[in-house]
């Protein structure tokens, strides 16, 4: 039995994640804060031979993710796949004006939440066996080039990719391969705005194309279906006629 963990399963890419893992033979636990979407996720799955387990988890807290992760253990005694997905922006106001209530809460749900998941999988995954496992950050093309007004969400999501390198290389010597999905407009609730128009680097508002987030999720599947010894470090997933190369 292969197990997952997805953040911010109750929603756009983290749900499309889980059920697509689910498909091809994953138990796949789904955590978040709002646990009527995880239960809606999990009613979803499709194949009867592996549950989606929905449990209510707050990642920004060390206390909630160490309880989770030995339930985890607990359960199936290991973890093959960990995708760090939950995330949040900041209000889009110049950086003179963000709040540091929203500075902290943007790198709390991106940053740290990321951190101390990948903490706890990485112990499981040293001694488990057999040893070793596969995470995925949930990078985006703002972790290369920024928006206007995103400080927050740009650096947090800049620190990821940090996060990602760092796992990757000190993962090496347990079979711990680190993997990072850049993910540019796809069409979920955060991203609707893209269809409405959002401010470019000149200045300008433009209405930018989107893409099915079901994508995400099969991207992540198959980088989950890969084998013990082939990792894909970044991916870039995006919508094809977006205006992100080149971008300011």
């Amino acid at each position: 039995m292969r197990v997952a963990l997805v953040t911010g399963g109750g929603s756009g890419i983290g749900r499309s994640a889980a059920l697509e893992l689910n498909k091809i033979d994953f138990t796949v636990y789904v955590v978040g804060r709002r646990e009527e979407e995880l239960i809606k996720t999990s009613s979803l799955a499709t194949n009867n031979n592996h549950e989606i387990i929905p449990i209510k988890t707050d990642i920004t807290i060390g206390s909630q993710v160490i309880a989770l992760f030995d339930k985890i253990k607990s359960d199936h005694g290991r973890i093959d796949l960990l995708f760090n997905n939950a995330g949040m922006g900041a209000p889009r106001v110049p950086i003179e004006d963000l709040k540091e209530e929203d500075w902290r809460k943007t790198v709390d749900v991106n940053l740290t939440g990321s951190f101390l998941c990948s903490q706890q999988a990485i112990k499981l995954m040293k001694n488990q066996s057999p040893k070793g496992g596969r995470i995925v950050n949930n990078g985006s093309v703002s972790a290369h080039s920024p928006r206007p007004d995103t400080i927050a969400y740009t650096a947090t999501k800049h620190a990821v990719n940090g996060l990602t390198k760092s796992i990757a290389l000190d993962g090496r010597n347990f079979n711990i391969s680190c993997s990072q999905l850049d993910i540019g407009n796809a069409d979920t609730a955060i991203g609707s705005r893209f269809k409405s128009g959002v401010p470019q680097a000149n200045g300008e508002v433009m209405v930018e194309p989107v893409f099915e987030a079901e994508d995400c999720g099969k991207a992540v599947a198959y980088i989950a279906s890969l084998p013990e010894g082939t990792n894909i470090l970044n991916m870039t997933i995006m919508a094809t006629n977006m205006p992100f190369v080149g971008r300011g």
